[in-house]
């Protein structure tokens, strides 16, 4: 591998550990549903405020996940290809 190639794959390996550092939080229901993602698109947590929600509504704290879920994927993906976008143009170097 010519020295080009070795020190791309070392700025890719760096920045998929910068991403799975890389924290996005999202929130659904007034903060009823909070929800972290790493850059990796990995969920890191979920915390469900007991006080906002209505446990006779289960239906409505489901959507408020869901509304969560889809929110902090789409950020998490947008963090990800900004992060990796400087990147991409070298892997047609690399032969992938």
């Amino acid at each position: 591998m010519a020295f080009d190639q070795v020190k791309m794959l070392n700025e890719l390996r760096k920045a998929q550990k910068d991403l799975k550092k890389q924290i996005i939080e999202v929130e659904a229901g007034d903060e009823a549903v909070v929800i972290q993602f790493n850059g990796e698109l990995k969920i890191v947590s979920v915390k469900i405020d007991p006080a906002r929600v209505d446990l006779k509504d289960i239906e409505e704290l489901e959507h408020w996940i869901q509304i969560a879920v889809r929110d902090g994927l789409a950020k998490a993906q947008e963090v990800a290809a900004e992060k990796m976008k400087p990147l991409m143009g070298g892997l047609g170097n690399l032969g992938l």
